[in-house]
């Protein structure tokens, strides 16, 4: 892969935009919890970005993954526009607001892997716990099951 010098007007939206953004379900209890905390951790610095996607303006096509890929496990968009998933996202929030060294015991080769399986299984598992839905209702299927995961 080949790099570009960055343009001046990158320069100056790179400065705005945010580190790193994670793309969060709003309707699961726990997601919006940590998806809060994170907040705080950054302390208004805007270092990361939070993006619902169980809003009713959602669109998944901007990130050209459908709903239920979305759905289906954290997504994250680097400032570079990089998606990436899985635990990996999680590392990069929490070096966006300062707090990496949390998580860099899910960097090591074993440990990495364990960490990738538990949260594999967990993305499985928040949407058929009850208590992983919060919000009024679930009519905008917004928190359906992914089709792919439903059947399995």
């Amino acid at each position: 892969m080949t790099t570009t010098p960055a343009q001046p007007e990158t320069d100056a939206r790179s400065a705005t935009e945010p580190r790193f953004t994670i793309l969060v379900d709003g309707l699961c209890h726990l997601c919006s919890k940590e998806a809060t905390m994170m907040r705080r951790m950054d302390k208004g610095k805007g270092n990361l970005g939070i993006v619902d996607i169980a809003e009713p303006g959602f669109d998944p096509a901007e990130y050209g993954r459908t709903m239920d890929e979305l759905m289906g496990e954290i997504h994250g968009v680097t400032r570079d526009g990089r998606l990436i998933t899985g635990v990996e996202v999680f590392r990069q929030a929490y070096d966006a607001v300062g707090w990496g060294w949390l998580l860099n015991w899910t960097r090591l080769p074993v440990l990495r892997q364990l960490a990738d399986l538990g949260y594999r299984f967990f993305a499985w598992l928040r949407l058929r716990l009850p208590r992983m839905k919060s919000g009024p209702s679930c009519s905008n299927g917004r928190c359906k099951l992914p089709r792919a995961s439903a059947s399995a």
